[in-house]
C-alpha cells in the first residue's frame, strides 16, 4: 500500500525519489538526489502524464495501478521524451496495451527511436484540447525548454500547469511535496543550478513559453522534477524571468586554476582587494576541486566574473579548458570579466582566456595580467587594478 498525495481530488502525484544515481544525464552532481514527477487523473476517462526514469519504474508503476484499481488507462500524455521521464514508457505500453499515446509531431519519432514504439499514437497541436469528462487537457508546444519536442499540458477545470523540465529542481522530495510543505530555502540554490546547467543556455525560448502561458490562470505548477508549486508561483515564475533574461545581483564569482599555488595566491590579492571596495558577495572556486555545475551556479548568480589559470602544455590548464568550454556552449550573457595567470616560459593560460573573451563577449574591466613563475610586486599592482576596477563596475551597474 502506498500513501497518496493529491494535487486535486482526482489528480495524483504518482513520482519517485532517486536517491542513488549519482550523476543526472550523467554529468551533474546529485548529492542530494532527484525527484521524477509523473502524474494520474481520474475521470470518465484516465490520463498519466509523463512517467519516471527506468530505474524507479517499480515502485511508479505500483502506484499508478493502485490509483486504477483495475481500471484500464486511457491516455498517456507525454510531455518530454528525454529517458529520465520516457524511461517507464514501454512498461505502461505493456501494461495498459490499448492506451492512447499523446505527443506531438516531434515526440513521435523519438518514441519509435528510444523504445520501437509506433502505434496507438495521438498526435497534438499548438492548443488542442483532450476531453477527459470533468478535466479538459489543453496543449501547449514549448521547444527547446529544454528538447525540441518539449510541450506543456494545461488543465482546464483545475488550473493546472504540467510543465514538463520547466520550473524544476534537483533535490529529492523528502517528505513535502508541495513548495508549501518544505524549507524553500533548500531548493533555492539546486533549483538555479538546475535552470542555470539545464535550461539555462535556452533563456530566448524560455521568454517564449513564458510569453504564450502569461495568459492562463495557474493555481498550481507541476514540473517533472522538484516540488510542485501552489503557493509561490509567482516567486518560481519571477526566477525564470530573471534568470531567461539573464539578470544577476551585485557580487563576482573568481575561479582559478592552479597547479602549484601561485595563480591561487593571485586570487587571493584580487579578492581581498575586491572587499576592501566594498564587495560583500565574493566566491571563489578552485577549478581542480569544485564541479563545473556549481561554479556556472554561481555565475548565474553574480554579475562579475574573474578567471585566472596557470599555463599548461603551450596552453590553459585542463580544468579551466573544460570550465570555459562549457561557458562557450551556455553562452550566460551580461557579465563583467577580469583574466589573470602565471606561465614559467611560452604561456597559454591567459591567451586562452583572452580567447574565450572574444566569444563569450564579457565586458573586459581591466587588461588581464599574467606573471612570470610567480606575481611581482608590479603584477600586485595590476591584480589590484582589475579587483579596484571590478568594483567600480559593480558600483556603476547598480545605480
Amino acid at each position: 500500500m502506498h500513501h497518496f498525495v493529491h494535487l486535486s481530488e482526482n489528480i495524483y502525484w504518482i513520482g519517485v525519489n532517486d536517491r542513488r544515481t549519482q550523476l543526472f544525464e550523467n554529468q551533474w552532481p546529485l548529492p542530494n538526489g532527484i525527484a521524477y514527477n509523473s502524474y494520474l487523473i481520474l475521470d470518465e476517462k484516465t490520463a498519466l502524464v509523463d512517467t519516471v526514469s527506468m530505474c524507479s519504474m517499480d515502485t511508479f508503476l505500483e502506484k499508478a495501478k493502485e490509483i486504477l484499481n483495475g481500471r484500464s488507462l486511457d491516455y498517456l500524455i507525454i510531455n518530454h521524451m528525454e529517458p529520465d521521464h520516457s524511461g517507464a514508457i514501454r512498461t505502461v505500453v505493456n501494461e495498459f496495451p490499448d492506451v492512447q499515446i499523446v505527443g506531438n509531431a516531434k515526440t513521435f519519432p523519438m518514441l519509435q527511436g528510444f523504445y520501437n514504439i509506433t502505434e496507438n499514437l495521438m498526435e497534438v497541436e499548438e492548443n488542442s484540447l483532450i476531453d477527459l469528462g470533468k478535466h479538459k487537457l489543453r496543449f501547449y508546444m514549448t521547444p527547446m525548454v529544454h528538447w525540441p519536442e518539449t510541450m506543456m499540458t494545461y488543465e482546464e477545470t483545475e488550473k493546472i500547469l504540467f510543465s514538463a523540465d520547466a520550473f524544476g529542481s534537483f533535490g529529492t522530495l523528502d517528505g513535502g511535496i508541495f513548495d508549501d510543505e518544505i524549507n524553500l530555502d533548500f531548493y533555492e540554490e539546486e533549483l538555479r543550478r538546475y535552470y542555470s546547467n539545464i535550461v539555462g543556455k535556452y533563456g530566448l525560448q524560455v521568454q517564449k513559453a513564458m510569453d504564450k502561458l502569461a495568459g492562463l490562470e495557474i493555481k498550481m505548477i507541476a514540473s517533472t522534477h522538484g516540488p510542485i508549486w501552489r503557493s509561490h508561483i509567482p516567486k518560481i515564475i519571477n526566477d525564470y524571468q530573471r534568470w531567461s533574461r539573464n539578470e544577476t545581483e551585485e557580487g563576482v564569482v573568481i575561479v582559478f586554476g592552479s597547479m602549484y599555488g601561485n595563480t591561487e595566491k593571485m586570487a587571493e590579492i584580487i579578492a581581498r582587494t575586491l572587499s576592501e571596495e566594498g564587495i560583500r558577495n565574493i566566491r571563489i572556486f578552485d577549478s581542480s576541486k569544485t564541479h563545473s555545475s556549481y561554479i556556472i551556479n554561481a555565475i548565474w548568480k553574480y554579475k562579475g566574473v574573474i578567471l585566472g589559470s596557470s599555463a599548461y602544455n603551450g596552453g590553459i590548464f585542463t580544468p579551466m579548458r573544460d570550465l570555459i568550454r562549457e561557458l562557450e556552449h551556455i553562452m550566460p550573457k551580461n557579465h563583467f570579466l577580469g583574466i589573470f595567470g602565471s606561465m614559467s616560459w611560452g604561456g597559454g593560460g591567459v591567451r586562452t582566456l583572452e580567447k574565450f573573451a572574444e566569444t563569450i563577449k564579457w565586458e573586459l574591466v581591466a587588461p588581464p595580467v599574467e606573471a612570470k613563475h610567480a606575481a611581482q610586486e608590479k603584477d600586485t599592482e595590476h591584480l589590484v587594478r582589475i579587483g579596484k576596477e571590478m568594483a567600480r563596475r559593480l558600483r556603476e551597474e547598480k545605480k
